[in-house]
Protein backbone atom coordinates (compact mmCIF):
# COMPACT_ATOMS: atom_id res chain seq x y z
CA UNK A 1 0.00 0.00 0.00
CA UNK A 2 1.54 3.35 -1.21
CA UNK A 3 1.96 5.60 1.90
CA UNK A 4 0.27 8.90 2.08
CA UNK A 5 -2.83 7.75 0.54
CA UNK A 6 -6.47 8.15 2.00
CA UNK A 7 -7.14 5.36 4.02
CA UNK A 8 -10.80 5.52 3.32
CA UNK A 9 -9.55 4.61 -0.08
CA UNK A 10 -8.98 1.68 0.94
CA UNK A 11 -11.27 0.60 3.47
CA UNK A 12 -14.48 3.01 3.10
CA UNK A 13 -17.55 1.21 1.65
CA UNK A 14 -17.54 2.80 -1.71
CA UNK A 15 -14.06 1.21 -2.37
CA UNK A 16 -13.93 -0.71 -5.20
CA UNK A 17 -11.36 -3.37 -3.50
CA UNK A 18 -13.61 -3.40 -0.34
CA UNK A 19 -16.57 -5.09 -0.31
CA UNK A 20 -20.08 -4.61 2.25
CA UNK A 21 -22.38 -6.79 3.33
CA UNK A 22 -26.09 -6.19 3.33
CA UNK A 23 -28.05 -3.81 4.71
CA UNK A 24 -27.82 -4.43 8.36
CA UNK A 25 -30.35 -6.33 10.50
CA UNK A 26 -30.36 -3.78 12.85
CA UNK A 27 -32.31 -1.15 10.67
CA UNK A 28 -35.78 -0.54 12.05
CA UNK A 29 -38.17 -0.66 9.09
CA UNK A 30 -40.66 2.53 9.07
CA UNK A 31 -44.12 2.21 10.62
CA UNK A 32 -47.19 1.63 7.91
CA UNK A 33 -48.83 3.97 7.71
CA UNK A 34 -52.69 3.82 9.28
CA UNK A 35 -55.82 4.94 7.01
CA UNK A 36 -58.06 7.55 8.27
CA UNK A 37 -61.67 7.22 9.28
CA UNK A 38 -64.08 7.72 7.03
CA UNK A 39 -66.21 9.55 9.81
CA UNK A 40 -64.70 11.49 12.46
CA UNK A 41 -67.69 11.07 14.38
CA UNK A 42 -67.15 7.60 15.03
CA UNK A 43 -63.79 6.93 14.39
CA UNK A 44 -61.82 5.44 16.59
CA UNK A 45 -58.54 7.01 17.63
CA UNK A 46 -55.66 6.61 15.23
CA UNK A 47 -53.38 3.39 16.28
CA UNK A 48 -49.51 4.39 16.11
CA UNK A 49 -47.32 0.87 15.56
CA UNK A 50 -44.78 0.55 17.69
CA UNK A 51 -41.51 -0.94 16.89
CA UNK A 52 -41.49 -4.88 17.74
CA UNK A 53 -39.55 -6.41 20.11
CA UNK A 54 -37.11 -7.99 17.84
CA UNK A 55 -35.66 -4.45 16.04
CA UNK A 56 -35.59 -2.85 19.43
CA UNK A 57 -33.29 -5.48 20.96
CA UNK A 58 -31.44 -6.01 18.79
CA UNK A 59 -30.46 -2.10 18.89
CA UNK A 60 -30.11 -1.99 22.15
CA UNK A 61 -27.41 -4.65 21.43
CA UNK A 62 -25.74 -2.76 19.40
CA UNK A 63 -25.59 -0.01 21.35
CA UNK A 64 -24.59 -1.76 24.31
CA UNK A 65 -21.35 -3.37 22.52
CA UNK A 66 -21.07 0.28 21.48
CA UNK A 67 -20.75 1.15 24.81
CA UNK A 68 -18.73 -1.70 26.20
CA UNK A 69 -15.63 -0.98 23.57
CA UNK A 70 -15.58 2.78 24.26
CA UNK A 71 -15.44 2.15 28.27
CA UNK A 72 -12.81 -0.43 27.31
CA UNK A 73 -10.59 1.94 25.25
CA UNK A 74 -10.86 4.48 27.85
CA UNK A 75 -9.58 2.17 30.94
CA UNK A 76 -6.66 1.11 28.15
CA UNK A 77 -6.38 5.05 27.42
CA UNK A 78 -5.98 5.93 31.38
CA UNK A 79 -4.39 3.06 32.48
CA UNK A 80 -1.82 2.88 29.70
CA UNK A 81 -2.55 -0.53 28.16
CA UNK A 82 -1.54 -1.40 24.44
CA UNK A 83 -4.53 -1.80 22.39
CA UNK A 84 -5.39 -5.33 21.91
CA UNK A 85 -6.82 -6.78 18.56
CA UNK A 86 -7.94 -10.02 17.89
CA UNK A 87 -7.02 -11.79 14.73
CA UNK A 88 -8.51 -15.32 13.22
CA UNK A 89 -7.29 -17.42 10.83
CA UNK A 90 -7.86 -20.50 9.58
CA UNK A 91 -4.67 -22.87 10.40
CA UNK A 92 -3.72 -23.68 6.89
CA UNK A 93 -2.79 -19.46 6.74
CA UNK A 94 -1.91 -18.97 10.35
CA UNK A 95 2.00 -20.56 9.67
CA UNK A 96 2.05 -18.73 6.33
CA UNK A 97 0.57 -15.47 5.92
CA UNK A 98 -0.43 -14.66 9.56
CA UNK A 99 3.37 -13.94 10.15
CA UNK A 100 3.64 -11.15 7.86
CA UNK A 101 0.74 -9.46 8.70
CA UNK A 102 2.21 -9.08 12.47
CA UNK A 103 5.47 -8.10 11.26
CA UNK A 104 4.40 -5.25 9.38
CA UNK A 105 1.85 -4.04 11.70
CA UNK A 106 5.08 -4.08 14.56
CA UNK A 107 6.61 -2.14 12.21
CA UNK A 108 4.24 0.74 11.64
CA UNK A 109 2.54 0.60 14.90
CA UNK A 110 4.91 -1.07 17.76
CA UNK A 111 1.83 0.02 20.39
CA UNK A 112 -0.78 -2.38 19.27
CA UNK A 113 -0.98 -5.82 20.41
CA UNK A 114 -2.62 -8.69 18.31
CA UNK A 115 -3.84 -12.14 19.49
CA UNK A 116 -3.95 -14.79 16.91
CA UNK A 117 -6.68 -17.21 16.80
CA UNK A 118 -6.35 -19.90 14.44
CA UNK A 119 -8.97 -22.83 13.82
CA UNK A 120 -10.20 -24.99 11.37
CA UNK A 121 -13.67 -23.92 10.84
CA UNK A 122 -14.52 -21.06 8.96
CA UNK A 123 -17.75 -21.22 10.45
CA UNK A 124 -16.66 -20.62 13.75
CA UNK A 125 -14.48 -17.34 12.32
CA UNK A 126 -17.45 -15.72 10.73
CA UNK A 127 -19.54 -15.97 13.51
CA UNK A 128 -16.95 -14.67 15.79
CA UNK A 129 -16.21 -11.63 13.51
CA UNK A 130 -20.26 -11.19 12.70
CA UNK A 131 -20.36 -11.36 16.94
CA UNK A 132 -17.71 -8.63 17.38
CA UNK A 133 -15.66 -11.90 19.25
CA UNK A 134 -12.92 -11.30 16.55
CA UNK A 135 -11.85 -7.78 14.97
CA UNK A 136 -11.26 -9.33 11.58
CA UNK A 137 -10.30 -12.72 10.59
CA UNK A 138 -8.05 -14.38 7.30
CA UNK A 139 -9.89 -16.97 5.16
CA UNK A 140 -9.88 -18.44 1.89
CA UNK A 141 -12.83 -17.73 -0.89
CA UNK A 142 -13.43 -16.71 -3.85
CA UNK A 143 -15.59 -14.10 -6.51
CA UNK A 144 -17.62 -11.48 -5.84
CA UNK A 145 -19.58 -12.20 -2.97
CA UNK A 146 -18.71 -13.27 0.38
CA UNK A 147 -19.48 -17.27 0.48
CA UNK A 148 -18.47 -17.82 -3.32
CA UNK A 149 -16.43 -20.56 -2.73
CA UNK A 150 -19.22 -22.57 -1.59
CA UNK A 151 -19.96 -21.62 2.49
CA UNK A 152 -22.42 -19.80 3.66
CA UNK A 153 -21.84 -16.20 5.08
CA UNK A 154 -23.58 -15.05 8.23
CA UNK A 155 -26.39 -12.90 8.55
CA UNK A 156 -24.44 -9.87 9.55
CA UNK A 157 -23.47 -7.73 6.77
CA UNK A 158 -19.53 -8.45 7.04
CA UNK A 159 -16.82 -6.08 4.45
CA UNK A 160 -13.96 -7.89 3.14
CA UNK A 161 -10.83 -7.39 0.93
CA UNK A 162 -8.76 -9.26 -1.13
CA UNK A 163 -4.92 -9.18 -0.05
CA UNK A 164 -3.29 -11.58 -2.06
CA UNK A 165 -3.87 -15.13 -4.14
CA UNK A 166 -3.28 -18.51 -3.07
CA UNK A 167 -2.20 -20.54 -6.15
CA UNK A 168 -3.57 -24.24 -6.37
CA UNK A 169 -1.56 -27.23 -8.22
CA UNK A 170 -2.60 -30.59 -8.96
CA UNK A 171 -0.15 -33.27 -8.04
CA UNK A 172 0.67 -36.78 -8.34
CA UNK A 173 3.19 -39.09 -7.88
CA UNK A 174 6.64 -38.87 -9.91
CA UNK A 175 5.79 -41.07 -13.21
CA UNK A 176 1.85 -40.61 -13.22
CA UNK A 177 0.55 -41.34 -16.54
CA UNK A 178 -0.32 -37.95 -16.68
CA UNK A 179 3.14 -36.01 -15.89
CA UNK A 180 4.80 -34.52 -18.37
CA UNK A 181 1.31 -34.08 -20.91
CA UNK A 182 0.54 -29.91 -20.94
CA UNK A 183 -2.73 -28.76 -21.04
CA UNK A 184 -4.64 -31.80 -19.67
CA UNK A 185 -8.44 -31.39 -19.72
CA UNK A 186 -11.00 -32.84 -17.16
CA UNK A 187 -11.61 -35.56 -19.18
CA UNK A 188 -8.07 -36.57 -19.27
CA UNK A 189 -9.07 -37.17 -15.51
CA UNK A 190 -11.24 -40.08 -15.82
CA UNK A 191 -10.49 -43.00 -13.53
CA UNK A 192 -8.14 -40.83 -11.35
CA UNK A 193 -8.50 -41.24 -7.24
CA UNK A 194 -8.77 -37.76 -6.02
CA UNK A 195 -7.33 -37.25 -2.71
CA UNK A 196 -9.93 -34.74 -0.60
CA UNK A 197 -10.31 -33.69 3.35
CA UNK A 198 -12.76 -32.34 4.88
CA UNK A 199 -16.15 -31.36 3.18
CA UNK A 200 -16.08 -28.08 4.43
CA UNK A 201 -12.64 -27.30 3.66
CA UNK A 202 -11.72 -24.40 1.24
CA UNK A 203 -9.70 -27.03 -0.82
CA UNK A 204 -12.48 -29.68 -0.69
CA UNK A 205 -14.91 -26.83 -2.12
CA UNK A 206 -11.97 -25.74 -4.92
CA UNK A 207 -11.84 -29.49 -6.01
CA UNK A 208 -15.57 -29.35 -6.31
CA UNK A 209 -16.03 -26.29 -8.43
CA UNK A 210 -12.62 -27.48 -10.55
CA UNK A 211 -13.58 -31.71 -11.29
CA UNK A 212 -16.66 -33.77 -11.91
CA UNK A 213 -18.94 -35.50 -9.59
CA UNK A 214 -18.49 -38.37 -10.64
CA UNK A 215 -14.13 -38.12 -10.45
CA UNK A 216 -13.81 -40.74 -7.25
CA UNK A 217 -13.27 -38.68 -4.25
CA UNK A 218 -10.83 -40.23 -1.30
CA UNK A 219 -10.96 -39.01 1.88
CA UNK A 220 -7.90 -38.59 3.27
CA UNK A 221 -7.70 -36.54 6.01
CA UNK A 222 -5.23 -33.03 6.16
CA UNK A 223 -3.32 -31.38 3.92
CA UNK A 224 -0.63 -32.97 4.90
CA UNK A 225 -1.99 -36.22 4.60
CA UNK A 226 -3.09 -35.40 1.31
CA UNK A 227 0.35 -34.62 -0.02
CA UNK A 228 1.93 -37.08 2.18
CA UNK A 229 -0.60 -40.01 0.06
CA UNK A 230 -0.49 -37.90 -3.06
CA UNK A 231 4.04 -38.70 -2.86
CA UNK A 232 3.09 -42.63 -2.51
CA UNK A 233 0.82 -43.28 -5.44
CA UNK A 234 -2.73 -43.13 -3.88
CA UNK A 235 -4.40 -40.86 -5.54
CA UNK A 236 -4.23 -37.47 -7.12
CA UNK A 237 -4.57 -33.87 -5.05
CA UNK A 238 -5.16 -30.39 -5.30
CA UNK A 239 -3.08 -28.56 -2.73
CA UNK A 240 -2.54 -25.42 -2.01
CA UNK A 241 1.16 -24.25 -3.93
CA UNK A 242 2.54 -23.70 -0.87
CA UNK A 243 1.89 -27.16 0.97
CA UNK A 244 3.62 -28.52 -2.15
CA UNK A 245 6.60 -26.21 -3.62
CA UNK A 246 8.83 -28.23 -0.99
CA UNK A 247 7.70 -31.48 -2.85
CA UNK A 248 7.88 -30.48 -6.09
CA UNK A 249 11.48 -29.26 -5.47
CA UNK A 250 12.55 -32.41 -4.14
CA UNK A 251 10.97 -34.37 -6.69
CA UNK A 252 8.70 -36.54 -4.70
CA UNK A 253 6.03 -35.08 -6.35
CA UNK A 254 5.32 -33.81 -10.04
CA UNK A 255 2.70 -31.07 -11.13
CA UNK A 256 0.25 -32.20 -13.52
CA UNK A 257 -0.88 -29.46 -16.35
CA UNK A 258 -4.46 -28.79 -15.68
CA UNK A 259 -5.08 -24.96 -15.16
CA UNK A 260 -6.42 -24.85 -11.89
CA UNK A 261 -7.71 -21.10 -10.53
CA UNK A 262 -6.37 -19.62 -7.61
CA UNK A 263 -8.31 -18.95 -4.18
CA UNK A 264 -8.68 -15.21 -2.84
CA UNK A 265 -7.36 -14.62 0.15
CA UNK A 266 -9.77 -12.58 1.92
CA UNK A 267 -9.74 -10.73 5.05
CA UNK A 268 -13.11 -10.39 6.33
CA UNK A 269 -14.40 -7.72 8.90
CA UNK A 270 -17.30 -5.72 10.07
CA UNK A 271 -17.88 -2.74 8.84
CA UNK A 272 -19.39 -0.72 11.44
CA UNK A 273 -16.42 -1.53 13.68
CA UNK A 274 -13.54 0.34 11.45
CA UNK A 275 -13.61 3.08 14.17
CA UNK A 276 -12.26 0.42 16.94
CA UNK A 277 -8.66 1.94 17.65
CA UNK A 278 -6.32 -0.01 16.02
CA UNK A 279 -8.38 -2.04 13.48
CA UNK A 280 -7.51 -0.31 10.60
CA UNK A 281 -4.07 -0.32 10.95
CA UNK A 282 -4.07 -3.80 11.26
CA UNK A 283 -6.23 -3.54 7.98
CA UNK A 284 -3.84 -1.80 6.49
CA UNK A 285 -0.93 -4.25 7.92
CA UNK A 286 -2.78 -7.05 5.61
CA UNK A 287 -2.07 -5.75 2.43
CA UNK A 288 1.93 -6.37 1.28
Amino acid sequence: MKQGRDPGAYLSPGSARVRPGAASANQIPAAPHTAAATSSASADPPVVPMPTAAPMAATMLDWSRRLLEQAEQAHREVTGQAQRLRLGALETLAAVYVPQVLARLAGRRPGIEVQVHPTARRDDLLADVAAGRLEAALLLDTGEVLGTLGFSAPPAPLAFLDIGTVPLVLVAAPGHRLSGRPALSAEDLAGERLLVNAPGCSFHMAADKVFAPTLQRIPAGGVQVMRAWAEQGLGIALLPEFAASAALRSGTLTELGLPVPALSLRLVWRGDREALPGLRDLLYAAVP
